[in-house]
Parts: C-alpha cells; structure tokens; sequence
C-alpha cells in the first residue's frame, strides 16, 4: 500500500530501523564461574581440584587484564583451559591465590600442608575463530 506521497519504501526503511534500534542487544560474552585448589603435603601433590561452570546469573563488577588462548577448533573452556593449563595457572598466579600452610614437627618428623586456592571468581569469556579472551571480573 502506497502512502499519499507516494513514499512507501521511506517509510518502511524508518520503521525498520526503529524496530532493529530497539530491539538490538550486542553480542555479549559468556560468564563462567572458575575456581581452583591445590594441596600439598610433605612436599607431595596431594589433591587437584579445577571447576568450570557456566554462570546462572549475570556477574556483577569491572574487567580486569584479559588472557588470550589458542583455542584449537574447540568450543568447549575446560578443554581448550586443560591444553593451555600451564599457561592459564601462572595467569591465576597474577590475579592472587590464598594460601594456608601449616607447618609442626611431631617425633623428630617435619609435617607440612600448603593449600592453594582461588576462591570462586567470574570470568567473562569471548570465543573468536582463532582464540578465546578470558576476562575476570573484579
């Protein structure tokens, strides 16, 4: 149907761009929940633990220092973090582990105990064709 002035295809283009003005969200990036704890005892790895989980809820705070990763053809974080765990631990390292260590002597023998741990953090993840970027947020 043509209007009076006989610009029809005007008048759709600016309803067009008005339905994608207000309806348009960015593209954003996945939030996974990431924790890590390690043990050691009397000098030994005792105990391992890494979780990934996508997050329920939108995190709240400010991106911090990103990490960019090779990602192989994978989609999946856990495996593209296992293939670039070296990597992904001493960026961890940079963001502050706590640590508890515990330390006594019983029967002339040194018995020790170190607990690494990142508390649960959010990460803001970015997949691209060629790599991811990890962001915390703080």
């Amino acid at each position: 149907m043509r209007s009076r002035d006989g610009n029809l295809n005007f008048s759709l283009s600016i309803c067009s761009i008005i339905f994608l003005l207000f309806n348009f969200t960015p593209l954003k990036a996945d939030e996974y929940l990431i924790s890590y704890r390690y043990v050691v005892k009397d000098a030994m790895l005792y105990h391992e633990a890494f979780h990934i989980a996508k997050a329920m809820k939108k995190c709240v705070g400010t991106p911090q220092k990103e990490l960019i990763l090779d990602i192989n053809h994978e989609n999946d974080l856990k495996i593209i973090i296992s293939q670039n765990f070296d990597t992904f631990i001493e960026y961890l390292q940079k963001l502050g582990f706590h640590i508890k260590h515990q330390e006594r002597t019983q029967e002339l023998q040194n018995i020790s105990t170190t607990i690494l741990t990142l508390q649960t953090t959010c990460f803001e993840v970015d997949f691209n064709d060629t790599f991811v970027k990890i962001t915390p947020l703080k």
